[in-house]
């Protein structure tokens, strides 16, 4: 006698497909670089829109620079051919136009077009922040490691107090100091501009001028020319760079000390490594991931600061020319050129994001 067994049938059915998420080209590192240039989008709307409504909460841009100075009759006239009489929601929607297009504007004070500003005054902004950053990079860094090598003792305690008033400092007031010590008492630097008057009537014969005036110097091929550059770069770089500086001394002192109690140098330490070579060797690459991080936040500040800096030093930059329209009401440069000033901000940002992601991948996730 044979027993027959039957199985019941699977109610499950045949194996479904493996599903498939989809994956972004470089893995978390690739979708980290969308995510972060998709903010990049928003961030720059808003601070555009913030820009835009503030400035009109002061009336219209002619009559605030021309006011006073045209009958009401010819003011009508103007405000109604540059359409600021019409509702301000369409004159936002036509500005955000222009943007895109790359269209910034007119300057009222002087006719130009802001466009034509940023180029040619937006070089000399990004020259002083080269400086500067290389200043607060050449001040900030080094004497974070020796305060964190002297922790809790008579450097650390002077250094951390040099920090404060490195980034609480007023950047005029750094300015005027300087210029008072090394200008007017020790007369061993010169006290305003980017170079001296005849540096730039030569630097004016160039075919294929940069705007950079210490490239600029260079494809002279004088050395006379490339000292004069850099004399005058001197005392804004470091009033500029000092304000940064402080904030990576705090930063690489943090983070050596935190770096330093570590299992890994402790380990070091107890196979006889000294203190120095544990700071240079094991402690200095680690603390400079911060640094990298804080760079597109200290670019903010140092545009901010260079308003002052280029107005203390008369540093023909951005700054300088936003300080001059603000004294002439010119709103419609000055919205052009913090406009301009804040779409940089933001591609810094993402930027400094993206190379931070490339060395600490932990930042990825």
């Amino acid at each position: 006698m044979s027993t027959t067994i039957q199985t019941a049938p699977s109610s499950q059915g045949p194996p479904s497909a493996p599903t498939r998420s989809f994956k972004f080209p470089g893995g978390n590192l690739g979708r980290y670089i969308v995510v972060r240039f998709l903010l990049v989008i928003p961030t720059v709307f808003i601070l555009v829109t913030m820009v835009f409504l503030l400035l009109r909460t002061i009336g219209d841009p002619i009559t605030a620079a021309l006011g006073g100075r045209l009958s009401a009759a010819q003011l009508q006239e103007r405000i109604h051919e540059a359409g600021y009489d019409r509702p301000i929601i369409v004159q936002y929607f036509e500005y955000l136009g222009q943007i895109f297009t790359g269209n910034f504007g007119t300057a009222i004070s002087d006719g130009r077009p802001v466009t034509e500003l940023l180029v040619t005054y937006g070089v000399a902004t990004f020259e002083l922040v080269v400086y500067a950053l290389i200043v607060a990079f050449i001040v900030g860094i080094p004497l974070g490691m020796v305060a964190a090598y002297f922790r809790d003792k008579a450097p650390d305690a002077f250094l951390r107090v040099f920090a404060i008033l490195c980034y609480a400092t007023p950047v005029f007031f750094a300015g005027l100091l300087l210029k008072l010590i090394f200008s007017v008492w020790l007369k061993v630097l010169p006290v305003a501009g980017r170079a001296s008057t005849r540096t730039e009537l030569e630097m004016s014969s160039l075919d294929n001028k940069t705007g950079i005036y210490l490239v600029d110097a260079i494809q002279l091929g004088s050395p006379a020319a490339v000292a004069d550059v850099l004399q005058h770069a001197v005392l804004p770089g470091v009033a500029l760079g000092l304000l940064t500086a402080g904030i990576f001394l705090r930063l690489v002192r943090t983070n050596v000390i935190g770096t330093l109690s570590m299992d890994y140098v402790d380990a070091a330490r107890s196979r006889g490594v000294g203190e120095y070579r544990l700071v240079r060797r094991h402690a200095y690459k680690p603390a400079l991931i911060p640094i990298i991080t804080v760079i597109g936040l200290q670019i903010a500040l140092l545009l901010g600061g260079a308003v002052l800096t280029e107005s203390t030093f008369e540093w023909k930059g951005l700054g300088f020319k936003l300080a001059e329209y603000l004294t002439a009401r010119d709103f419609i440069a000055v919205q052009g050129i913090v406009a301009l000033l804040a779409v940089v901000v933001a591609l810094s940002n993402f930027i400094v994001d993206i190379v931070a992601a490339i060395i600490d991948p932990r930042v990825r996730f």
